[in-house]
């Protein structure tokens, strides 16, 4: 387990599954605003790869996220879209709506960009979320992401084009805020 200041970041659970799939993503608002796709029911025991965890697919590692203390799960946290060759990655997270505001998304953060950087030797990380997800760009930011741009009306939600900040932190820049 990669362990932060609050959470820990671990392999899916069976008993993990039926948490997220209720709290998580059948929420079809929370869904529409994170996944980048229209929503979609999940059908129950599917192998779903936003469930399931899959050692086979190597551009994509899901973690469930559980509080230190108690191990009780708290979202879920993912390193997507991997490219070895230029070494590049985006991070993901998502947390059950009872424990958001608490912290727990910057120890994701700083947990993902921990496994990134240090784990898997990544040169760049990227964030790309919804202009208006002030929990998430705190958190980025809070990590030493830089915002870079704005993809201005890039994200179809729920009936209308929304803007997304997208963000990036380099390798470099990781082990310099590590020192101070």
């Amino acid at each position: 387990m990669l362990r932060g200041e609050k959470i820990g970041l671990r392999a899916r659970r069976e008993e993990d599954i039926p948490v997220l799939l209720a709290e998580l993503y059948d929420d079809v608002v929370n869904s529409a605003r994170s996944e980048g796709r229209p929503w979609q029911p999940i059908t129950p025991g599917s192998k779903d790869p936003r469930l399931v965890g899959d050692n086979t697919q190597p551009a994509h590692v899901s973690f469930s996220v559980v509080e230190l203390e108690g191990g009780t799960l708290v979202g879920t946290a993912t390193l997507w879209g991997i490219d070895t060759h230029n070494r590049t990655a985006h991070v993901g997270l998502g947390l059950l709506p009872s424990t958001r505001g608490k912290g727990y998304g910057t120890d994701a953060v700083a947990a993902l960009c921990h496994y990134g950087f240090a784990v898997r030797g990544m040169q760049r990380l990227q964030i790309e979320t919804l202009a208006d997800n002030t929990p998430m760009l705190r958190a980025a930011e809070h990590n030493g992401f830089v915002r870079e741009g704005v993809l201005r009306s890039s994200a179809w939600v729920l009936g209308e084009f929304m803007d997304q900040v997208l963000l990036g932190l380099l390798a470099e820049e990781w082990k310099a805020t590590r020192k101070a």
